[in-house]
């Protein structure tokens, strides 16, 4: 069979869920459902569920206090961002070595372009086949993967049989892939959509195809009708983007309880700034510009920006706008959720045209605690409120929803 290009959609399945399992193995096979924190179920949202609690009806982004009431026995668990960032590193590396032509969507998905592997690997399904059980072998997850001409087709495949799932739409076949599968299957077809397509009579991808395209550009406008109609006869022309960088980094947490303590809002900043400011490092890059987001008891939202006169990845530098943009926008009211970014990313590079007196000690010691991180996870030390090297705190105490 020809590929005239191949594309694999891998996709960790349960993956917070997972990676929480085959951390306590004394949870495999129950039901386990990620997100919010301590003891109050009357906050948050599930992040993730295992498939388990799944057969309960708990899925993700639906509110923690339901999700309990559908399944009281799950395990509930706070939400580990180091931790996922980890196993997700683990997972790609591996892809990696089988083509460089890696697009990451998220921490558990990415397409692989494989059409330059197929004469050292073989075909795109013994490839992709190879990859989903190596993933197991070696990280300990499961993955499902769909192989396809495009990136669109081979989405929608490898959510069709999870979990450990594999379907092959050969080229040419991705019409009649498409055809049977309910409006909703579609990428990017929302829910405001589908009730404009319902309500001129259609079902399926199959009917949506073969659809008068002028009758839909009126209902729909013609871009939106053009993209619809190349969409669901499996047409997509973009090809898998190697990011060279982020757009933004960021770091967010919804606390069990509402905090009004500003020293331990501040220390929770702190926390977010250099798991940022990790990230920032670990990628080679620097950002010009800070992000603030504050939430409220009551769900009302602020969001805040500064930008800094030459670019910044040092976690003192970090903290403190975090810190000054807090403390601009809080009125003092109970804050619910508290998080940092930044953007304006570019190469590290830069950062060394600008490089300020002290801060090559700060570096430093940055590059020195990220490896105390990444060897010791939450026992490892950390800053303390100025920052300096004497204020390390070697406590190991973590008080992120993720610890």
């Amino acid at each position: 069979m020809q590929w005239p290009r191949a594309i694999i959609h891998v996709d960790l399945d349960a993956f917070y869920a997972s990676v929480e399992q085959l951390r306590r193995p004394e949870l495999r096979g129950r039901p386990i459902i990620v997100g919010g924190g301590g003891d109050d179920y009357r906050r948050g949202v599930v992040s993730a569920a295992s498939y388990e609690a799944r057969r309960y009806g708990v899925h993700s982004a639906m509110p923690l206090a339901r999700a309990r009431r559908l399944c009281p026995q799950a395990v509930v668990l706070p939400v580990d961002f180091a931790a996922y960032r980890r196993a997700s590193r683990e997972v790609f590396t591996l892809a990696r070595e089988l083509t460089p032509q890696l697009e990451p969507l998220s921490l558990d998905e990415a397409y692989l372009d494989v059409t330059g592997s197929i004469r050292r690997l073989g075909p795109p399904e013994h490839i992709a086949a190879g990859l989903r059980d190596r993933i197991s072998e070696v990280c300990g997850l499961d993955a499902s993967c769909g192989v396809a001409t495009c990136k669109l087709v081979a989405k929608v495949a490898s959510d069709l049989r999870k979990p450990r799932g594999l379907v092959v739409v050969p080229p040419g076949g991705e019409a009649a892939f498409l055809a049977p599968l309910p409006l909703r299957r579609l990428p990017g077809l929302g829910p405001a959509a589908e009730r404009a397509l319902s309500g001129l009579g259609l079902s399926t991808l199959g009917e949506l195809a073969v659809f008068p395209a002028e009758a839909l550009r009126r209902r729909l406008g013609e871009h939106a009708a053009a993209s619809l109609l190349e969409r669901s006869r499996g047409i997509d022309a973009d090809d898998v983007v190697v990011p060279d960088r982020p757009k933004s980094v960021s770091r967010e947490e919804t606390f069990s309880v509402d905090l009004a303590d500003r020293v331990l809002l501040h220390r929770r900043l702190r926390e977010c700034s250099a798991d940022v400011g990790r990230q920032l490092r670990r990628g080679g890059w620097c950002a010009r510009t800070a992000m603030l987001k504050l939430r409220y008891s009551d769900f009302s939202t602020l969001t805040r920006q500064m930008t800094w006169s030459t670019p910044q990845q040092g976690d003192t530098a970090l903290a403190d706008a975090a810190i000054r943009l807090f403390e601009d926008a809080w009125t003092g009211t109970p804050v619910r959720l508290l998080g940092m970014g930044v953007s304006g990313i570019a190469d590290s590079a830069q950062l060394d045209l600008f490089m300020a007196t002290g801060a090559p000690r700060d570096t430093r010691l940055d590059h020195a605690l990220d490896a105390l991180r990444d060897r010791f996870g939450a026992a490892a030390p950390r800053r303390g409120g100025s920052g300096s090297l004497r204020d390390l705190d070697f406590r190991g105490e973590d008080l992120r929803d993720g610890a």
